[in-house]
């Protein structure tokens, strides 16, 4: 195989590749040290762990390498986004470790207001497909708030023209939260305002607002981007207090427009919303007592009118009781005639007993009743001794009959049969004694369950009047009563405090026609 040729010699000069990357690098920069870029931002996916940020700036026809680094990206106003066109202002430089070009970017704004316009729709659209403007969410501001909090800048003449408003409506306790309204940081301070609000516990040593209004003047679409920011948003969004919107003008739309609870055209409007007119619901109250006043008379009036139409309606009280008296008059007549001829009845009956209890009758009925007596003697005493003969005889066949043998026999047997019996009743009688016990425990207990000394030990009272009658109601105890009150221990003696509907009396009883407790009564007249 022949050797290749050598090359020519050159005499132009060698570089290391070091060196034509530095070289490169230096005319780059100079003559691109400090540019404005205008493109589209490409893969865009947030901030390196480093702090760094990398993307790409493209157009239709190429495509810009773009490094952010960590202290710049934190101080940019807007931050980049994918798909956004912006305008990148920075300088030109090389990477020699890959070998490409990019630009080091140090401020980044939006192309245009057409490009803010289509970024704020975007995420306008995004953050109402999460639900965060639905209707459902919003809470109606109260109607006399006493705390009201305010989210504004401290030094414009928006706070004064709410405090203001407010003094002339309502005057009520004002919590301003001093903010930035505008600036990168305005966003950061206007969600932690609101979340700082809501983080006020009820009853602390602040108050904590019953609404709060983030309010701010107008100005242009960047002047109030910092309320299109997604924290803020998302601050209003998480707030359990109702948030009322007022930033910028009534043509002014901003994203926390969407989200809040209710939207003021101006922050002058906000103050109206927020507060009634208290005039005006001081005139409200007093048409409504006249109002009411003359309601009431007039109710008054037309019940009176009522009962006066009852009253005639009904008959005298002296026509009420004039039946009854009439009755009462011919009673008492007719009375006085009863009691004469009853009395004239039982005389005569009485004279015809006392006929008949003459001496005479009752010496005969005497000695008839005391021969009857001596008969009966007699015959009880023959009869005793008759019974007492035969049992005589009886007895002595008994005698004559048990020997001394029968009797040791018949002593033998019932000795076994009692011994027998003995053991056969023992087993039985101690099964019958474990029965009789546990039915006289069962019995106990349930004695206990149902004796009131059981509930009293649980806790209950029994309350009883002087007389020791049960009071179960405490509508049968009057104030300054003397109370029993029986514990499960003792008794203790209680006075009734307080005011308590009378005891109702019982219903007095009729007396019976026996009675003599009544003085009215007459008794029976026959």
């Amino acid at each position: 195989m022949a050797d290749r040729p050598a090359p020519a010699a050159s005499n132009a000069g060698e570089f290391t590749v070091s060196e034509i990357s530095g070289a490169l690098k230096r005319t780059v920069e100079d003559a691109f040290g400090y540019v404005r870029v205008r493109g589209e931002v490409s893969g865009y996916r947030g901030p390196h762990s480093s702090g760094h940020c990398y993307f790409s700036l493209k157009d239709e026809r190429a495509r810009l390498e773009a490094v952010v680094w960590r202290g710049v990206f934190g101080k940019l106003k807007f931050k980049p986004e994918e798909g956004m066109e912006v305008i990148a202002t920075g300088r030109i430089t090389t990477f020699p470790g890959a070998s490409k070009y990019q630009i080091v970017i140090e401020s980044l704004e939006p192309a245009g207001a057409g490009a803010l316009m289509a970024l704020l729709e975007a995420r306008r659209k995004a953050l109402a497909a999460e639900g965060l403007f639905d209707a459902e969410r919003k809470v109606r501001p109260p109607f006399l708030p006493r705390v009201i909090g305010v989210v504004t800048s401290p030094t414009g003449a928006v706070i004064r023209d709410i405090l203001h408003r407010l003094t002339d409506r309502f005057p009520v306790h004002v919590l301003v939260w001093p903010v930035r309204v505008q600036g990168e940081e305005s966003a950061g301070e206007v969600a932690t305002a609101i979340a700082g609000f809501n983080r006020l516990a009820p009853g602390g040593a602040i108050p904590r607002p019953d609404v709060l209004i983030v309010a701010r003047g107008g100005g242009s679409l960047e002047d109030l981007w910092g309320f299109n920011d997604e924290k803020v948003v998302r601050a209003v969004a998480a707030s359990t207090i109702p948030v009322v919107s007022a930033v910028g003008h009534e043509t002014d739309t901003t994203l926390i427009d969407f989200v809040a609870d209710v939207r003021a055209p101006t922050p002058t409007a906000a103050a109206e919303l927020a507060v009634p007119v208290r005039s005006e619901l001081i005139a409200i109250v007093d048409d409504r007592a006249r109002r009411l006043a003359a309601a009431e008379r007039r109710h008054l009036e037309t019940r009176k009118s009522e009962i006066r139409a009852l009253a005639r309606a009904l008959p005298a009280p002296l026509d009420l009781v004039a039946p009854a008296r009439q009755r009462f008059d011919l009673s008492t007549a007719h009375l006085r005639h009863a009691l004469t001829r009853a009395t004239a009845i039982h005389r005569r009956r009485l004279d015809g007993a006392g006929a008949r209890l003459r001496p005479t009758v009752l010496e005969l009925a005497t000695k008839r009743a005391q021969r009857t007596i001596s008969d009966l003697g007699l015959r009880a005493a023959q009869r005793l001794r008759i019974e007492t003969q035969r049992a005589r005889r009886q007895f002595d066949q008994s005698g004559a009959r048990l020997t001394p043998q029968i009797l040791l026999r018949a002593t033998s047997t019932q000795r076994k049969q009692l011994d027998e019996a003995g053991r056969r009743f023992e087993p039985s009688y101690r099964r019958i004694l474990a029965a009789r016990r546990d039915r006289l425990d069962a019995a106990w207990k349930l004695i206990e369950a149902l004796s009131h000394q059981g509930v009293l030990a649980r806790g209950f009272v029994l309350v009883r009047d002087p007389n020791g009658k049960a009071l179960t109601r405490a509508a049968m105890v009057t104030a300054g009563e003397t109370l029993r009150l029986t514990f499960a221990d003792d008794d203790v003696t209680a006075v009734a405090a307080g005011t308590a509907a009378p005891r109702p009396q019982p219903k007095p009883r009729r007396p019976s026609s026996g009675s003599g407790s009544d003085p009215g009564d007459q008794g029976q007249l026959l």
